[in-house]
C-alpha cells in the first residue's frame, strides 16, 4: 500500500542517516574533494596567474588547452588514471589504483583546468589595471602572482568553488580508479548510483539531498569569511 511504503522508506532512510557507515561515506566525500580541490587551487592558481602576466613561446596554448580541458569527460580521466595506475602500468608500484588517494588524483585532474582557467581571465584584467604600478613600486613578475592573487582573492576563490564543484560530484572517474568499495573507497556520488541501481530510490534522494547541502555551506561558509577578511 502506498501509506505503509512511504513510512518503510521513511524508516529506511531514517536509519541510513542514523548509520555509522553513512557518515563514514560523507567523511570521505568531503576528504577526497576537499585534498583534490586544494591540490588544483594550490597548483591552478598560480598557473592561471602565470599565464596572465608572462609571455612565452606555448603561452597562447595552454591558455588554450586550459579551456578545452574544462570539459573533460571524467570517465576518460579515470581510464587514463587506471591505465597508468594498474599493476602494468608505469606508475603501477605506487600501488595507488583503488584508493582514496587515487580518486583525489582523478578528481584534482578534472579540477585542475577549471580553476587554471578562471584564475587566468581573472588575473588578466587585474594585470591590466595594477601591473605597471605593481612594477613601480619594485615588484617582479614573480612577487607580482601572490599580490595578484591576494587582490582578486574573491575571483580566485569563486575559481576555487568552482573546483569544488567539480570534485564533490564526480562519479565515472572515481568509480573507475576507485571501485566504489564499502568503508573504503565509496563516496555519496558513488553511493547515490548504487542506491539508485537497487531502487532504494529514498535513501538515494536523502544522500542527495546532503550532499547538496553540504556543497552549499561550505561555498557559503567560504564567500562569508573571504567577505569578512576583505571588509
Amino acid at each position: 500500500m502506498p501509506g505503509i511504503a512511504s513510512l518503510d522508506d521513511y524508516a529506511s532512510l531514517s536509519a541510513a542517516l542514523a548509520s555509522g557507515e553513512l557518515w563514514q561515506i560523507i567523511a570521505l566525500s568531503l576528504t577526497v574533494s576537499l585534498s583534490a580541490t586544494a591540490v588544483a587551487a594550490i597548483l591552478g592558481l598560480p598557473l592561471g596567474v602565470a599565464l596572465a602576466i608572462w609571455y612565452f613561446p606555448g603561452r597562447h596554448f595552454l591558455i588554450l588547452a586550459a579551456n578545452a580541458l574544462l570539459g573533460l569527460p571524467p570517465a576518460v580521466v579515470g581510464l587514463a588514471l587506471y591505465l597508468l595506475l594498474s599493476g602494468s602500468g608505469p606508475l603501477g608500484f605506487l600501488g595507488l589504483l583503488f584508493t582514496p588517494g587515487a580518486m583525489v588524483l582523478a578528481q584534482a585532474v578534472l579540477a585542475l583546468p577549471i580553476v587554471t582557467a578562471l584564475a587566468h581571465r581573472a588575473a588578466e584584467d587585474l594585470w591590466a589595471g595594477y601591473g605597471d604600478a605593481l612594477m613601480d613600486l619594485g615588484a617582479n613578475k614573480l612577487r607580482a602572482v601572490p599580490a595578484l592573487i591576494a587582490m582578486g582573492r574573491l575571483s580566485m576563490l569563486t575559481a576555487a568553488l568552482a573546483g569544488f564543484g567539480r570534485t564533490v560530484s564526480e562519479v565515472g572517474a572515481i568509480l573507475v580508479i576507485g571501485g566504489n568499495i564499502a568503508g573504503y573507497t565509496r563516496t555519496m556520488t558513488t553511493a547515490i548510483v548504487l542506491e539508485t541501481s537497487k531502487g532504494d530510490l529514498p535513501l538515494a534522494l536523502g544522500l542527495g539531498l546532503v550532499l547538496i547541502g553540504l556543497t552549499v555551506m561550505i561555498s557559503a561558509a567560504a564567500f562569508g569569511l573571504a567577505g569578512r577578511s576583505s571588509a
